[in-house]
């Protein structure tokens, strides 16, 4: 695996495929795993998808961390895979580094899709994460259990059993790791206000029609805050990526397929 050393942080990360740089950014408590689904179908494109610090193999101070060095990491992690350009999309937390990255280095950034990303953290959405740092020290099973009631939409409930549901809180358990809890902080500072409206490359704003943690109404701030940009739905929940895998990466794809 390929890894990248940035100051205090050795950042490891996925190549997969060949052609025009696709860098995936994975929401909190996730890692580049979450992108396996999508890279299946990502034929055409090198796909470059890197672990945030406290998911994975990526390792740094264990400190604080914020929206903008996750980006720095990012945009580390194309220059080491040798390119000048990207497209990217980011799920949740990867989707407001994706906008940061977008809005701060435009030049590195040839479309993003942006899902479950928000503007700004708000009061209510503060007190959920506080209540995740909650649960998440109370040990990974009981935050994993939580997971799953907040991420997912009725699709996924009227399929799965009480067997099935357990599974998957097994399952999340297994790669929830401690260090989920700065990733958790950086979501409680997002403030991307002061950089959205200099994002030149297209933008896909890609809501969940079910999500719990982010409003529609954000998702409209979202877009009305950078130039350009389009809105899209997807029948699921915040969780989407995992929840409609297929749907999720043709929307992706399709859209950076069309991009300049």
């Amino acid at each position: 695996m390929p890894e990248v050393p940035l100051d205090d942080a050795v950042v490891h990360y996925d190549r997969t495929g060949d052609g025009p740089a696709l860098l995936l950014l994975h929401g909190t408590a996730a890692s580049r795993e979450q992108w396996q689904p999508l890279t299946a179908k990502a034929a055409g494109f090198t796909v470059l998808a890197p672990d945030f610090p406290g998911s994975g193999r990526t390792t740094g101070h264990g400190g604080p961390i914020g929206v903008e060095d996750l980006a720095a990491q990012a945009e580390a992690v194309l220059g080491h895979a040798g390119f000048d350009r990207a497209h990217v999309a980011g799920h949740s937390l990867g989707g407001v580094v994706a906008a940061h990255l977008a809005g701060t280095r435009p030049h590195r950034v040839r479309s993003a899709v942006l899902h479950a990303a928000w503007p700004v953290t708000d009061v209510r959405q503060d007190a959920e994460f506080r209540y995740w740092l909650d649960l998440l020290a109370l040990g990974a099973a009981t935050f994993a259990r939580m997971l799953s009631l907040m991420a997912f939409g009725p699709r996924y409930w009227e399929q799965a059993t009480a067997e099935s549901n357990e599974q998957l809180v097994k399952t999340l358990t297994e790669v929830i790791e401690p260090g989920a809890a700065r990733q958790i902080e950086a979501d409680r500072r997002v403030d991307l206000r002061p950089v959205l409206g200099a994002i030149t490359a297209p933008v896909l704003v890609l809501g969940s029609a079910h999500d719990r943690l982010i409003t529609a109404e954000q998702q409209h701030e979202l877009v009305a805050a950078i130039p350009g940009a389009r809105l899209a739905w997807i029948d699921a929940g915040h969780g989407a990526p995992a929840e409609l895998p297929e749907e999720f990466a043709r929307l992706v794809l399709d859209f950076v397929t069309a991009a300049p």
